[in-house]
This record gives structure tokens, sequence and C-alpha cells, in this order.
């Protein structure tokens, strides 16, 4: 589950969209060289290490890892109540044990409807943890982009790249670290509940 929530994360914080005339290979120095005499200010996040080290992400992972297995616990114990209910079906029917055609008929039929709930159940349980996936991607996205337009104001970076996307980036680029200790600055204030004000005597 959190390989999955870290992907849809890697997808879902793409930084930069690429301009769709790549410079061709000979063409690539002058760009580069183009770039630093500019003074391009370049920067990356390693959003892995956001997603382990971020407060918000960690406790949001957390949620989902805990309601995805009891989903599947949910899941794996109605399952396994049906498959007793079938093995017990089946084991009647060899032995003759239901009375007449209908009775075996009506508890066949209880069978099939058991199962239809446990296939609704189970489209429902995935529905509702992929929508939380959903939301929890995007307070993470906006979290994300709005903490960067503040410090970017200071730091005056022209591009801030994600470095899942990067073949290879000098150390010194990388603002990771900067930016988990920013956000969970900024999200640890927004945590703690407000004090409550003291009542004059």
């Amino acid at each position: 589950m959190k390989k999955t929530i870290f992907t849809l994360a890697l997808a879902a914080m793409a930084l930069v969209s690429c301009n769709n005339k790549s410079p061709k290979l000979d063409e690539q120095s002058s760009v580069l060289n183009d770039s630093t005499q500019a003074g391009l200010k370049i920067a990356y996040i390693e959003v892995d290490s956001l997603m382990t080290q971020f407060e918000f992400a960690k406790e949001k992972s957390a949620e989902l890892e805990k309601k995805s297995l009891n989903a599947r616990n949910t899941l794996n114990q109605k399952g396994n109540q049906l498959q007793a209910a079938a093995n017990n079906f089946q084991q009647k029917l060899q032995n003759n044990g239901f009375t007449s055609r209908e009775q075996a008929e009506s508890v066949q039929a209880a069978l099939q409807k058991q199962q239809n709930d446990l296939a609704a159940l189970q489209a429902r349980l995935e529905n509702e943890l992929a929508s939380e996936q959903q939301k929890f991607l995007q307070a993470l996205q906006d979290s994300l982009n709005n903490f960067l337009t503040i410090y970017n104001k200071d730091k005056k970076f022209d591009v801030i790249l994600n470095k899942s996307s990067i073949l290879f980036a000098e150390k010194k680029f990388d603002i990771t670290q900067d930016v988990i200790n920013g956000l969970n600055k900024r999200y640890s204030k927004s945590a703690k509940p407000a004090a409550p004000k003291e009542e004059k005597k």
C-alpha cells in the first residue's frame, strides 16, 4: 500500500513540465551554457524523502495503511465465512442432507447472494480507499505548492525539480531537507489546537 502511495505521489508531484521541443545532443551544451550565463537558479527535491519525513505525509500514509489492513481483514473474514458455508452446502448436497430440492435451491440462492454482497463490499471498500488516497495526494500537492510559493520568495529559484526525473545533479542543488523542515514547521503550527483564553476575574 505504501509503495502505491509513493508511486502515486511521485506522479502527482511532478513540478516542472518539459518543453515539447527537446534540444538535440549536440545542442545541449550550448543550452546549458546559456542557462548558466543567464544565472538560472535550479534546485531539486527528493519526493521519497519528503514522503517519509514530512509529518503530514507520514501520518496520512499510516492512516491509509491501517484502513487498507482493516478492509483486507474484513474481506478475508467474510470470504472465509462464505467458503465455509459453500463447503457445508456441498457436503450436505453429497450426503443427501436436504429434505427437498427446493430447500437445496434456497440455500444455494442464499450463498449466491452472500457472494454478490461480498463482491459489492470489496468494490465499495476499494473505491473508498482510492478516494481517500486521491484526497491525501491532492492535500500533499497543495501543501507543497503553497509552501514552495512562500519559500521561493526568498530563495528565488527559477526551477525546482523532482529528483526522480533527473539523471544526475550535484548535491548542492538539493533543497529536500530545507523543504521538509519548513513543511514540518508549518504543519506542527497548524496541527496544534489553539490555547484556551484565560477568563478575566
